[in-house]
């Protein structure tokens, strides 16, 4: 808006640009758009693009869904995929999501982050390797 007020005072292009910080090209784009619509067709716009398949209600329910764990909605395991978590969007709110959609929705607009689950053996038996630990380690470490 600092543009507008120097184009009405008849200042330079590049004066402008000095002014407020910017490319001599960029004050040229202004100038054009100012000419055509006026300082309303310089102020900004909502963002374009085609606008998200879940609205704000559908997105908190699906964040209840999921805070219920995967077990809750009939999973195996306790473990969200890409594919369980689309499967649940589909069943809570009847919108089919891509892998990408569902990974734009717990990143973006939940806020989650990737979460890998710790490796261990089924069998660990973990008083045995404390045991080995504190018996057999030293004896070896000593050495023969």
């Amino acid at each position: 808006m600092r543009a507008v007020e120097l184009f009405e005072d008849g200042v330079s292009n590049a004066e402008i640009a000095r002014a407020v910080g910017v490319c001599a090209e960029s004050v040229r784009r202004w100038r054009r758009v100012w000419e055509q619509g006026g300082a309303s067709a310089l102020r900004r716009r909502a963002a374009t693009g085609r606008p998200p398949k879940l609205d704000g209600t559908q997105v908190e329910m699906v964040r209840a869904a999921l805070e219920q764990g995967a077990q809750a909605h009939g999973f195996e395991a306790d473990l969200w995929t890409l594919e369980r978590v689309g499967a649940v969007v589909t069943r809570t709110t009847g919108v089919v999501l891509s892998r990408a959609s569902v990974w734009r929705l717990l990143t973006g607009r939940l806020g989650w982050s990737l979460q890998r689950p710790e490796r261990r053996a089924v069998e660990r038996d973990e008083s045995e390797i404390a045991r080995w630990i504190a018996h057999e380690w030293p004896r070896i470490k000593k050495g023969p």
